[in-house]
C-alpha cells in the first residue's frame, strides 16, 4: 500500500501547477535577427513576430534603406526556411545590391554574426531570469544597444592548421600578475 501512495505522491509532484524550487516557468520565446557590419562590429537587430520570409524579407527592406546607396550588402546566411524560400530568392534576384552567400550545413560557426550570439547567450540568456516575454525582448535588445556602443571588429586568426603548444603570442607568455 506504501508503494501506491508513493506513486501517487510522484504523480501529484509531476501534474504540479506551481514550479517548485530551481524549476522555471516559460513565458514565451523571442525570435531575432540580427545584421553585423563587420567593419565595425556593431549590430542591426530586429525582432520577427513569426520566422517566415515575409518578416525576413521586410529586414532585408530595412537594411537596403539603411545602409549607404554604393555598397555592396554580403549576406552569409544560413540555410533556414526563411532565408531559402522562393519569396526571399525571388526578393534577392530583384535587388542584386544584397549578395546572398550560404554557409555549408552544420557550418554556422563560419558566420560571424554567430559570435554575436554566443556574447549575447552568455551575458543575458544563460542565467537570466526574465518575468515576460517583453522583459526577455527588452534585455536582448539592451545587450544589443551596450554592444554597439563599444564594438569593435571580431579577429578571426585561424590559419588551417591545429594549434601547437607554444602557439601563444609573445605578450601571452609574460606574466600578468601586479607586481
Amino acid at each position: 500500500m506504501e508503494y501506491l501512495g508513493a506513486l501517487a505522491q510522484a504523480r501529484d509532484a509531476f501534474s504540479r501547477t506551481e514550479p517548485s524550487q530551481g524549476e522555471y516557468i516559460r513565458h514565451g520565446i523571442v525570435s531575432v535577427t540580427v545584421a553585423l557590419d563587420v567593419h565595425t562590429g556593431q549590430v542591426v537587430m530586429e525582432e520577427l513576430k513569426r520566422n517566415d520570409s515575409a518578416h525576413f524579407i521586410r529586414f532585408l527592406a530595412r537594411l537596403q534603406r539603411c545602409i549607404p546607396t554604393g555598397l555592396t550588402i554580403h549576406l552569409i546566411l544560413d540555410n533556414g526556411s526563411s532565408h531559402t524560400s522562393k519569396a526571399t530568392r525571388a526578393w534577392l534576384k530583384r535587388h542584386p545590391r544584397i549578395v546572398p552567400h550560404y554557409t555549408p550545413k552544420h557550418a554556422s560557426w563560419l558566420n560571424q554574426v554567430e559570435i554575436f550570439f554566443s556574447l549575447l547567450a552568455r551575458a543575458v540568456l544563460r542565467h537570466g531570469d526574465f518575468s515576460s516575454r517583453t522583459d526577455l525582448l527588452e534585455k536582448v535588445s539592451d545587450f544589443a544597444i551596450v554592444h554597439n556602443e563599444t564594438a569593435c571588429p571580431f579577429r578571426w586568426n585561424y590559419d588551417g592548421r591545429p594549434r601547437q603548444a607554444g602557439d601563444e603570442p609573445a605578450a601571452a607568455k609574460e606574466e600578468c600578475h601586479a607586481r
